[in-house]
């Protein structure tokens, strides 16, 4: 047993509602253990050795921020590949730089086959963002750069792969092969397109040794997790975990996340096709088994999810009438639509969480009436069933959701940094500017959390400018104000990335605020967000956060 420890600050936002603020806040055991002021903490302090650390004296300590959906390990891999995309970013094998037109793409390709000297290896590149480098890659386009070495590329949002010929070939696919999400010309020729789960996963066999090689999920973690607590965070979600090698992918956690000087929490929500392609009808008695004998207060397996439709920066996802302005449907998920309701039935009814993923409006009514069907089979309360992205909906929705006891975790970057792009691009002026619906949820009483989905996205992953985002809704711009009415308030906001983040992961007992027997879980800032101009959030400074106690600077 550790002696207590009393950190001091200017202020200590609790995001407990009934003891809202704090001078102190006192630590034993990485647990919270009183907070208040040095004089009311007394009743402790007179029972018990303490010290009292005032690195915090003139700062603002709030709960750790926690970001529920992340995907490090897929991602981070993706950054060592050849890097396509238009935003400058640092991955595990150095600095990228962003390439702004569709030449620059081209070029990097062309310089990719000019540097391999195996005439037989593949080109295998990510980061393609069709909305603003010339639209998405075709066969005959990549034919161009090289008709002799396979290519294989994804979009930085990797729900479409497009390949050239020689690919294709490796693939096994030709004109006569009929499956949903492998494209076509108008000629019948196949397009090198490969659309959403269930075609990206024909498409990647062969490249598969690319993606997995020894060493390199560990390093992902690792170096994105350093990205993560920079921002001030101290627990993520992985909402893609299992995708490749369930197994592989736990021991690359452990590894990482056990090392004490790791400065996150992570729990792992596994991918069901994956879950139900190995273990059949006792894929929901396997969670609950990994629950019981793996998950540590650090690590452990959450929930499940479902893939259902596309993405918002690909323009893959499923809308309402009148659809995208070119006319496209979007596609939907690994599980035909139909039969949702028959595979989340066993999962719902043995208590796992279910985390439906539903960027577009017409997959959103989709949604909810799978849980509607759920909840007249087999009613449950406190189900926390989430609805991930939540991008496009309607005010009847959030009211819907509200009603079948549902929750949302909502990417609310895509209003600034892209809802300009989708009007032109994708879903017309009214959908993009009514992207991430927060006042239409709050409104009706719906719990939601904040998230980046990063870095499968165009979005950077820091909660404070999510927060910003959710307060003002201003556009890329700088000046256009997105849907005025669906703003919220800074308390709300920062709720979103605190205590009702925690609840969406079913950790609101342990994590979100600062209160006894709490994890000591904390993002220290300089600045309070309730106090500066709404405006500023975003670029509070972040000194560095807590971790059961233990300090992570950022500048160390």
């Amino acid at each position: 047993m550790g002696k207590l420890k009393v950190f001091e600050a200017r202020c200590v936002r609790t995001m407990d509602p009934g003891r809202p603020l704090a001078e102190a806040v006192a630590v034993k055991d990485g647990h919270v253990i009183s907070t208040g002021t040095i004089e009311s903490m007394q009743p402790w302090l007179e029972r018990e050795p303490y010290e009292i650390d005032d690195t915090f004296r003139d700062k603002v300590i709030f709960p750790g921020f926690i970001d529920p959906h992340t995907h490090f390990r897929m991602s981070g891999i993706f950054m060592g590949l050849t890097y396509l995309g238009p935003l400058d970013q640092q991955g595990p094998r150095g600095f990228n730089r962003g390439l702004k037109t569709r030449d620059e793409v081209l070029d990097k390709l062309r310089e990719a086959d000019r540097t391999l000297t195996d005439p037989d290896e593949p080109i295998v590149a990510w980061g393609l963002d069709p909305a603003v480098q010339g639209g998405q890659f075709h066969r005959d386009e990549l034919d161009s750069v090289s008709s002799s070495r396979p290519i294989w590329t994804v979009t930085y949002a990797p729900h479409v792969v497009v390949t050239n010929s020689p690919m294709l070939e490796l693939i096994g696919v030709d004109e006569s092969t009929n499956v949903y999400g492998i494209e076509r010309y108008t000629d019948g020729r196949l397009n090198g397109q490969f659309i959403e789960r269930g075609a990206s996963q024909i498409a990647g066999k062969p490249v598969a040794k690319y993606l997995v090689q020894p060493g390199r999920g560990v390093d992902a973690i690792r170096v994105l997790a350093a990205t993560a607590q920079i921002a001030g965070i101290t627990t993520t979600a992985d909402m893609l975990f299992g995708y490749l090698n369930l197994e592989r992918e736990w021991a690359e956690h452990e590894e990482a996340v056990n090392d004490p000087n790791f400065p996150l929490r992570m729990f792992l929500v596994p991918v069901e096709s994956r879950i139900s392609a190995a273990h059949g009808d006792g894929a929901a008695q396997f969670l609950l088994d990994q629950q019981k004998n793996r998950n540590s207060d650090k690590l452990g397996f959450h929930g499940v999810k479902f893939v259902n439709d596309g993405s918002y920066p690909a323009m893959t996802l499923r809308m309402r009438y009148p659809g995208y302005l070119d006319g496209k449907e979007g596609h939907r998920g690994e599980t035909p639509w139909e039969e949702l309701f028959k595979t989340m039935l066993p999962y719902w009814k043995a208590g796992v969480q279910i985390h439906s993923h539903a960027n577009g409006d017409e997959t959103v009514e989709m949604t909810l009436n799978v849980l509607e069907q759920l909840q007249l089979a087999y009613p449950r309360f406190d189900h926390r069933f989430t609805i991930e992205h939540y991008c496009i909906s309607s005010p009847d929705q959030a009211r819907r959701l509200k009603a079948l006891g549902g929750l949302a975790s909502v990417n609310n970057y895509f209003v600034h940094t892209r809802s300009q792009i989708h009007a032109t691009q994708g879903f017309g002026p009214d959908r993009a500017e009514a992207t991430a619906r927060l006042g239409s949820l709050e409104r009706e009483g719906v719990v939601f959390a904040l998230h980046s989905d990063f870095s499968l996205v165009l979005s950077p992953i820091h909660p404070l400018t999510a927060v910003w985002i959710a307060v003002n809704r201003v556009a890329l711009d700088g000046k256009t104000v997105q849907a005025p009415g669906e703003r919220i308030g800074v308390d709300r906001a920062m709720r979103a990335i605190t205590i009702d983040a925690a609840h969406v992961l079913r950790r609101d007992h342990l994590l979100g605020s600062i209160e006894p027997a709490k994890h000591a879980d904390f993002t220290v800032l300089e600045a309070d967000p309730y106090e500066v101009d709404p405006m500023d959030i975003k670029d509070i400074p972040i000194w560095g956060t807590v971790l059961g106690g233990k300090v992570f600077p950022i500048n160390e």
